[in-house]
């Protein structure tokens, strides 16, 4: 069946990527996770928290 061969691939492709990327792939998962905990798990204390994170970290990355 040609899905079964398609998935493979795709699946060889992505380690590939993965073997060849680690720093992004690294980067891509930590962002992917970020964005999965805001959207569906955070509650408003831990958005109020993040949201002093964000604006810190902007600062440091401006000041440079």
């Amino acid at each position: 069946m040609e899905d079964g061969k398609t998935r493979e691939s795709q699946k060889k492709a992505v380690k590939a990527y993965r073997d060849r990327n680690p720093e992004q792939a690294r980067y891509n998962s930590y962002k992917s996770s970020a964005k999965t905990f805001i959207r569906n798990h955070a509650t408003v204390k831990d958005l109020a928290e993040l949201d002093e994170l964000i604006k810190a970290r902007k600062h440091l990355i401006e000041g440079e």
